[in-house]
């Protein structure tokens, strides 16, 4: 056997994934990569290597993979629970695994995409200088069982990391600017827009999610649509029953429904990784204050293998992340505080 992992029982939903293809816009062909893109970060940080390296995004269910050689793991993104050999694993951790061992993932307890990487990431061939599937132009498609999946080139020997993924499963305040069409739309729409509590729709997938709301939808002034022009990820259309749904990674590239707003890069991590009916409230900001937020989010990104944290010299610590509270994203070690 060689340095690879061959899938067993496997999720509907696992892909292979990375920073997506830019350039492309032009030609129809929006960016996709991992939905959630800190992920893959953390993932990096945990193993000490390139952000840009293909990932294994499981979307709410992982599966059982089989190592061909020794290899370097790291999961991030929505917890799952997780075994080797029947071992349970903590999440947002890096760990070494041997050869010929079973690393089982089960379903996702909170949020909804989580990640599997490799020292030396998922060597598969690239279309248009990208190694992840891009489901909406028939780039790639979901894993399937028997399939065995290469590993690049290793380059470190460390694990037993962990890292705080913050606060980003369970939905929350989601900042926003203002898009070409917010203007358009009355501002009492605009003002209940805001003062919603919205619940993040069970039908979204990697193109997009609509939300959810008590009573009636959003309405533009003069019809609900406009000249088609470029969207990109983090537009928020007002559909033609007045829904608002959100653009995600694989979204269309042109657009004729109206945007009230679009999220700002560094939220669109707590926006995808909502998982159905969590709640989700949207709040404007200035371009001045976008600006600095994307510089601070950059700053964490770019500092992130400093803030690692020893896991298996920590006991306290291991066990809490184990005994992790998903529901109420209360740690068991901190419940008394609350």
């Amino acid at each position: 056997m060689s340095r690879a992992l061959t899938i067993g029982r496997i999720g509907p939903g696992v892909t292979l994934q990375d920073e997506g293809r830019a350039g492309y816009l032009g030609f129809g062909l929006s960016r996709g990569g991992a939905a959630d893109r800190l992920a893959l970060a953390e993932g990096a940080a945990l193993l000490g290597q390139g952000r840009d390296l293909a990932v294994l995004e499981m979307a709410g269910m992982g599966g059982d993979f089989t190592a061909g050689a020794d290899l370097r793991i790291a999961l991030t993104g929505a917890p799952m629970q997780a075994t080797l050999d029947g071992a349970a694993l903590a999440w947002n951790a890096s760990h070494a695994m041997p050869k010929g061992a079973v690393l089982s993932i089960g379903g996702a307890r909170m949020g909804s995409y989580g990640y599997l990487h490799v020292g030396g990431g998922f060597d598969a061939p690239k279309r248009l200088g990208a190694r992840g599937a891009h489901l909406a132009a028939g780039l790639g498609a979901p894993l399937e069982q028997g399939a065995r999946l290469d590993t690049g080139a290793e380059t470190g020997d460390q694990t037993g990391l962990t890292l705080d993924p913050g606060e980003r499963f369970g939905g929350g305040t989601i900042r926003m600017v203002e898009s070409f069409q917010t203007a358009l739309f009355p501002q009492d729409q605009v003002e209940r827009f805001t003062a919603t509590e919205f619940r993040r729709g069970a039908r979204g997938n990697r193109m997009g999610v609509p939300l959810e709301q008590e009573g009636a939808g959003f309405t533009l002034e003069g019809g609900r649509n406009v000249l088609s022009d470029v969207v990109v990820p983090g537009d928020i259309q007002i559909t033609g029953d007045g829904t608002p749904y959100v653009l995600l990674a694989e979204c269309q590239t042109t657009g004729g429904y109206p945007r009230i707003g679009t999220v700002l890069p560094c939220d669109m991590p707590r926006l995808v990784q909502a998982g159905p009916g969590a709640p989700l409230r949207f709040a404007f900001v200035t371009l001045d204050e976008a600006v600095e937020l994307e510089r601070e989010a950059a700053r964490h990104v770019e500092t992130m293998g400093k803030r690692l944290s020893p896991l298996l010299r920590d006991p306290q610590r291991m066990g809490d992340l184990l005994s992790y509270d998903l529901i109420s994203g209360v740690s068991a070690g901190d419940t008394h505080k609350h």
